[in-house]
């Protein structure tokens, strides 16, 4: 009740809509001076003040250290979070891990947890100890009476960090819980009394838009005091979260960034109305649909715009058929997603088919997403192509993106291994400054130059020669694949040449932790999609540290640059020797569109070999394509966030919820 009394009953940022005229005063600053950074200086000073208390605390007996986090709750409540109160909690709380865990906080990790004490996204690499610096701010909060929700981008994550970090908590006196996706509501609302949860991003906004259809407004003190008056029957003991207050994102881009191109939405049963037949012959007059002449398509967007002549042509396919095809604009928009479903998702890349079922796979992690479909018939449209089980289309219920959800927490903080290239997103969209946090050892990490071939089956058979001239050391190899298929293609090659390997990709992400935790060793070779590149750790085998360490290959670039670093980010750790290489083809997706273009060209200049012309050249098309999809990515988030805060517009108008 204590917090209740202090915070209210729902905390949470009031919704912000900007006009444009506001969001260009927003972002001004930044625009004109680069003010997306914070100062590292102003974060150093903990180390020193830190310093002050820590030797007392080393003889301090147990009693006395949970008699010292009484003392501070204590403090924190009169005082507030002040720099000597936060110094003394960072102290505590180091000591108490080396106690229970063996391992104190290094330096580096002092000062990442106080700019997230302080609101920044703390850019540290990979490797750096992420999960245990976030204990500090964390726990901090938590003594100061703040709850606290640490997100992660995947269930095992968050498991594996509550019972890793939990025995500092719990010595500290503080309570901590995990979210876990098939728990109950009841459950749920259990978890998030305690001081500390830990949680996905998906499970932590689903379960808020669930709160939101209970009150059937939005949450404020009017309406959570006039819910109090309904007694036990009324909606407010129903609500599963205690609001938002202070969240810590584990892997920041790719929560805040990455994902933030699909709104989370809540659906309930809907229009079972259109039979298979319908998306049949939705698919029959799409495949007659000639590309250019018929339709205009951008594989970045992952959308199609019939032209005139389309239009046309599907009038005369279509108005024969009668009922549903009558209506010009229900069939082109069905014929169009018919289109997007054919050309644009395929097998093995956006979706696996597992008995009888469509499964999305995501496009970050490489993760299947089991419990998601896509809209307005998508989803429908794929499994009749896949000759799948119809599943019946939903009715949104309630929606939110992640844009606008973040920017609820009162407090709101993050963690990531590559933060500069979205600094301005990250400043402009969730007003986050980042600030960069230094190795606690030197980087000794060497990238290879990249290598250019004419073909993906060149490249593939590179990619499987270089694997087993390392494996002939012993070293051992990380290949990196953007999707299923890549990666299944290379185990065959590596079938064929009589190679040992263990693949890790949607279709086996439930060994992840034990593939990851042999992938540093002696002679090993992982094939593995880019779920591998957040979150898990690959530690050296014994001497593979003398034979030069991890040898990461990346079979094909990201439309993001910062995907590519995640996935170099895996090797080298701590001061570990480790080296990574690139793979590229004009085949690869990224370049098709410049292939097109340049390609004579390059087909040229590749038939001199690698010469410096032209890597120089490859390179230019290469970094000009993900430069031109990473501005393609970012436009399509802030139409997204656009669209979110017009409906929220609406809706508050018509005195709906989101």
């Amino acid at each position: 009740m204590l917090f209740e009394k202090k915070y209210g009953f729902y905390p949470e940022r009031s919704p912000e809509v900007r006009s444009q005229f506001e969001s260009l005063l927003h972002d001004y600053p930044g625009y004109l001076f680069s003010r997306y950074g914070a100062s590292f200086e102003r974060f150093h000073a903990i180390i020193e003040e830190v310093n002050k208390f820590s030797p007392a605390f080393r003889r301090f007996e147990g009693r006395q250290l949970e008699t010292e986090a009484a003392e501070l709750r204590r403090k924190f409540r009169q005082e507030g979070i002040s720099l000597a109160n936060t110094a003394r909690a960072f102290a505590l709380v180091s000591e108490q891990a080396e106690r229970t865990l063996g391992t104190r906080h290094y330096d580096v990790q002092l000062i990442g947890g106080y700019a997230l004490l302080n609101g920044v996204v703390a850019e540290m690499e990979t490797g750096e100890g992420k999960t245990l610096t976030a204990t500090l701010p964390a726990s901090t909060a938590a003594l100061a009476g703040i709850p606290v929700h640490i997100i992660t981008v995947n269930d095992y994550l968050a498991e594996r960090d509550a019972t890793w970090m939990g025995p500092i908590y719990e010595a500290l006196g503080i309570s901590v819980g995990v979210i876990r996706h098939d728990m109950s509501p009841a459950e749920r609302r259990k978890v998030y009394q305690q001081d500390v949860v830990y949680c996905t991003n998906k499970e932590i906004v689903f379960d808020y838009l669930k709160d939101h259809l209970r009150l059937r407004r939005k949450p404020g003190p009017i309406a959570y005091s006039l819910q109090r008056l309904y007694g036990p029957a009324g909606s407010l003991k129903d609500l599963i979260l205690r609001g938002l207050c202070f969240a810590i994102i584990d892997e920041a881009d790719s929560v805040l960034i990455d994902e933030a191109r699909t709104p989370l939405i809540i659906s309930g049963a809907g229009d079972s109305s259109f039979e298979k037949k319908a998306y049949v012959q939705a698919l029959a007059f799409a495949k007659q649909l000639k590309s250019i002449e018929h339709y205009s398509s951008d594989r970045a967007a992952k959308s199609i715009e019939l032209t005139e002549a389309g239009r046309d042509f599907l009038d005369s396919l279509a108005n024969p058929a009668g009922g549903f095809w009558v209506s010009s604009r229900r069939r082109e928009a069905m014929v169009n997603m018919a289109l997007v479903a054919l050309h644009h998702f395929h097998r093995d890349k956006e979706y696996l088919v597992q008995d009888n079922k469509v499964e999305i796979i995501d496009e970050y992690t490489g993760r299947r997403m089991a419990d998601r479909s896509w809209e307005r018939g998508l989803h429908q449209l794929i499994e009749c192509k896949e000759n799948c089980a119809i599943s019946t289309q939903k009715e949104t219920l309630a929606r939110i993106s992640y844009q606008r959800f973040f920017r609820r927490y009162q407090m709101l903080a993050g963690m990531t291994g590559t933060a500069r290239e979205v600094a301005r997103e990250l400043w402009t969209v969730y007003g986050l400054k980042f600030v960069r946090i230094p190795t606690n050892k030197p980087l000794i990490r060497r990238g290879l130059p990249e290598r250019y071939f004419r073909t993906e089956k060149n490249k593939l058979s590179a990619v499987v020669q270089r694997a087993k001239e390392l494996n002939r050391k012993g070293r051992p190899v990380l290949i990196g694949t953007p999707t299923v298929t890549v990666s299944e293609k290379i185990s065959r090659l590596l079938s064929e040449n009589g190679l040992e390997y263990k693949v890790l990709n949607a279709r086996q992400d439930k060994d992840e932790a034990a593939v990851i935790a042999r992938a540093g060793d002696k002679g090993q070779i992982t094939v593995a999609t880019n779920m591998a590149g957040r979150g898990t750790d690959i530690r050296l085998g014994p001497g593979v540290r003398d034979m030069g360490g991890l040898q990461v290959l990346c079979t094909e670039p990201h439309s993001a640059r910062r995907i590519d670093r995640q996935l170099f980010g895996r090797c080298g750790r701590q001061g570990d020797p480790g080296t990574h290489e690139a793979y590229i083809s004009l085949d690869d997706e990224i370049l098709q569109p410049f292939a097109k273009t340049f390609g004579g060209m390059l087909l040229r200049l590749a038939a001199r070999g690698n010469s410096e012309l032209h890597l120089l050249f490859c390179r230019f098309l290469m970094r000009r394509a993900q430069r031109s999809l990473e501005r393609k990515h970012y436009r399509m988030r802030k139409e997204l966030l656009q669209l979110d805060e017009s409906l929220e517009s609406a809706l508050a108008f018509s005195g709906k919820s989101e």
